[in-house]
């Protein structure tokens, strides 16, 4: 078997963004054993932090190849070679996106070093490179240097075959090259046992930090996917380098699991999930009768139940995000923006659209208060909130699954009807745009819907 075994030194953590700064590696084959290492030119700052760890300064990079120049030769170094690291999604994925940069196609076998000393080493806790070091005396050269480290995986090596059954170990080995790629710290075990059916899976990581809630209708293999794509997007490789447990919440169908995931987010606020973690202090626009005609008003969740309001037009998160979109409307229609309460104008003076003949006069008397009303609710009515359509509380049928609906608001899931007292005892969640889009979806597709009051 021919191996290398390598290391690299990076700029930071994030394979996107961050560059190789020294690459070490130790090949051994037919011919025996033989060390490359060469220091690289980032294109970039090497941070202070980064300097302090390995010792590679600006100024010793400065002066050295770029990854480009070194391409070339290190794709031809490492073809045909298993590709061992201590920590192979890392150094994989930084050598997978410098060569992609490149045009160069990179897709050795690999082998990750942390995965095979828990394998073959199961009763022991820790398996990062010092607890390696500590616990089959490496002897340590150049640690956090590219060479020095991929020394130590050498050294690992070379001391498991001294202490275990060779067949044991290649064995081992075949088994873990031949399988998908994890993060090395998540027990296999646990992702073979992972459900294939609808549900919310749950990412952890140190100390219960909740790192990302997601949803699925085939929950395995949605989170191996995560782990394919982590050398090619920051968020999915830090998501796995953070990663230390999953869970998972099973659901009848797609409805139950995008429920059980917004409800979660909001609950949890897991740190990768930015959309729908955001503050449910909406706002939306209610038209309301003023002199003459009707006239757009800027109301906040915190002051209306939106649950219950007929008259709501649009859901934004921002004031500035409601305005944007009523000015595109009134720029769109020639709506005076005077009338709508978004510009200060002078009684009898014109707008700053009218002077630039973009609206119909309301504000200079050339157009009625009524006409102008009528055509603000005509280009209103798309961005209108719709009304609760029931008269109090319903379960919404997903195979076997009820989830308990109240005016927009999901109050839970239940199996069977004698479940649902105990949900509708306890109070109703604040209204929540991204569950009110699920549910208007759901109640205009085919799940059957039971009207609590007048069916239990």
């Amino acid at each position: 078997m021919r191996l290398a075994f390598v290391d690299l030194e990076t700029t930071g953590g994030n394979p996107l963004v961050d560059r190789v700064t020294e690459v070490g590696v130790v090949l051994v084959d037919e011919t025996g054993v033989r060390e490359w290492s060469q220091l690289v030119y980032p294109q970039t700052r090497i941070p202070v932090f980064i300097e302090r760890l390995t010792g590679i300064t600006n100024e010793m990079v400065l002066h050295s190849p770029t990854f480009q120049d070194i391409a070339q030769d290190l794709n031809a170094l490492l073809e045909g070679y298993l590709f061992i690291a201590h920590n192979a999604r890392f150094d994989y994925g930084f050598l997978k996106n410098e060569f992609k940069r490149l045009d160069i196609v990179f897709r050795p076998n690999i082998l990750c070093n942390v995965k095979l000393s828990r394998a073959l080493f199961p009763e022991h806790k820790h398996h990062n490179l010092d607890s390696l070091i500590e616990r089959h005396s490496l002897s340590v050269s150049d640690r956090h240097r590219a060479l020095g480290d991929a020394q130590l995986i050498h050294q690992f090596w070379q001391d498991i075959h001294k202490t275990l059954d060779a067949e044991h170990i290649a064995a081992t080995v075949k088994k873990l090259v031949g399988r998908p790629s994890l993060p090395s710290q998540v027990d296999e075990d646990l992702i073979q046992g992972l459900p294939d059916t609808p549900g919310v899976y749950l990412f952890y990581g140190e100390n219960d930090l909740p790192l990302y809630v997601g949803k699925s209708t085939h929950i395995k293999q949605r989170v191996l996917a995560h782990f394919s794509a982590d050398h090619r997007h920051g968020k999915e490789m830090s998501l796995s380098q953070q990663l230390r447990r999953i869970e998972y919440i099973e659901t009848a169908g797609e409805i139950g699991a995008l429920l059980k995931e917004a409800q979660l987010i909001k609950t949890l606020q897991p740190i990768h999930n930015r959309r729908l973690r955001r503050s449910n202090d909406l706002c939306a626009w209610q038209l309301q009768q003023k002199t003459g005609g009707v006239m757009p008003v800027l109301t906040w969740a915190d002051d209306l139940d939106f649950g219950e309001q007929d008259n709501l037009y649009g859901l934004f998160r921002t004031q500035r995000d409601a305005i944007h979109v009523l000015r595109k409307l009134a720029q769109d229609n020639s709506l005076c923006l005077g009338a709508l309460g978004l510009e200060k104008v002078t009684k009898g003076r014109p707008c700053f659209a009218r002077q630039l003949h973009k609206c119909q006069g309301v504000c200079v008397g050339e157009e009625s208060m009524l006409s102008h009303s009528l055509r603000l609710q005509q280009v209103m009515v798309k961005l209108k909130v719709s009304q609760w359509p029931y008269e109090n509380v319903i379960a919404l049928k997903e195979a076997g699954d009820l989830h308990i609906i109240d005016h927009w608001c999901y109050l839970g899931t239940v199996q069977t009807k004698t479940d649902i007292p105990a949900l509708l005892d306890s109070a109703r969640p604040v209204f929540d745009k991204d569950t009110y889009m699920i549910l208007n979806k759901a109640l205009k597709g085919c799940l059957k819907v039971i009207r609590i009051n007048k069916e239990l």
